[in-house]
């Protein structure tokens, strides 16, 4: 997992330069269409974006959601065709930006980060919304679509959501987006459950190293997603008149999810940061046993070694010195120093085992 991650411009590019995708990594472009109102629905998969211009010029709520990689003559269209500011087409190309909201005359531009989780990796999905007086234009640079519940929705007309304005779509799909990090936290909740009951057993050095990654994603979350608190408080503080009173109750909602999406991110850091001294402490404790149990044995071995060290001396009887070994020379000689031998092997194993040393 990479600690960086965004395209951007080499220095000196003029303001307003689009920084498309390499070929190699794009993604199929789709631009999908919702068009409804109180009581008719209409979708549709459009081709080029001139096709939207029917659309935007009647009274209803008009929802744009491009899929996949843009290319610059789409921008450029929808940036013709909307109005829509060249900084925030720029923004929309060069991925990674940190949430923010950016006011222009008519219009809010508004980024968001997706988290996800794909093969144990967690990554981070830019998505961008306008919103204007009666529509929204999203564009996620992704193969996968978030949003399909909400079209579920207006479809089926469940809900509030095809009877209220531009603004109440706009929450809808922001909610979306922030409520995705529910499942993920849950998931990453199930990996340091695994981590915790691993660690208080048998860790080992992949303990370690799951620990270092887990830690890394939650430093990507937090630099990701801790921003989108400042965007959901300037939608609620808003007065530019895009977002009604009405509305803005539910943008309150998002800002509580958000804070428990935040106390949760809090809640993970802390506890890996705990998991990896409880490991290095496991570590060294498994150290002091090992340490322990071979300091034992080489002290019960001592007074042996000492034993067999002096009847290895080869010293056999001598009649001229009294200081001679006789017991070389006794018959029952070698079974009693192996009695000796166990009887001191067996009494320092009873001492360690009385002191709790063993």
């Amino acid at each position: 997992m990479a600690y960086f991650f965004k395209r951007y411009h080499p220095p000196g590019t003029p303001p307003g330069t689009l920084n498309v995708a390499a070929p190699e990594t794009r993604v199929p472009l789709k631009i999908h269409l919702v068009d409804y109102t109180d009581t008719d629905f209409l979708e549709k998969e459009l081709a080029t974006t001139e096709e939207c211009r029917e659309y935007l010029e009647s009274p209803s709520i008009t929802w744009i959601h491009i899929q996949g990689t843009t290319d610059k003559e789409t921008l450029t269209g929808f940036g013709k065709l909307f109005g829509l500011h060249t900084l925030a087409l720029e923004d929309i190309t060069n991925i990674g930006q940190r949430p923010k909201v950016d006011s222009f005359d008519d219009q809010l531009f508004v980024i968001m980060n997706l988290p996800a989780i794909t093969d144990n990796v967690v990554i981070i999905e830019q998505i961008s919304f306008f919103l204007g007086k009666d529509y929204v234009i999203s564009f996620h640079e992704s193969e996968s679509d978030p949003f399909a519940p909400i079209r579920n929705r207006l479809r089926n007309h469940a809900g509030k959501l095809h009877r209220k304005p531009a603004d109440f779509l706009l929450y809808s799909l922001i909610d979306i987006v922030i409520d995705q990090g529910f499942p993920l936290f849950e998931s990453l909740g199930e990996d340091i459950e695994a981590l915790e009951e691993e660690l208080l057993q048998f860790p080992s050095r992949s303990t370690l190293e799951n620990i270092h990654n887990l830690k890394r994603h939650l430093l990507l979350l937090r630099r990701m997603l801790w921003p989108q608190r400042e965007v959901i408080n300037f939608l609620i503080r808003n007065d530019q008149g895009l977002i009604d009173e009405k509305t803005i109750i539910y943008f309150h909602d998002c800002y509580d999810h958000m804070i428990q999406i935040m106390d949760f991110l809090e809640a993970y850091r802390e506890t890996t940061t705990n998991m990896l001294d409880v490991y290095l402490s496991s570590v060294s404790n498994r150290l002091n046993e090992t340490m322990k149990i071979l300091t034992i044995i080489a002290t019960i071995f001592m007074p042996l070694t000492f034993i067999v060290g002096v009847y290895g001396m080869n010293f056999s009887v001598n009649e001229q010195s009294p200081w001679a070994m006789p017991e070389l020379r006794w018959h029952y000689g070698y079974p009693l120093v192996w009695g000796v031998i166990i009887a001191v092997a067996g009494g320092m194993w009873l001492f360690f085992k009385r002191k709790h040393w063993w």
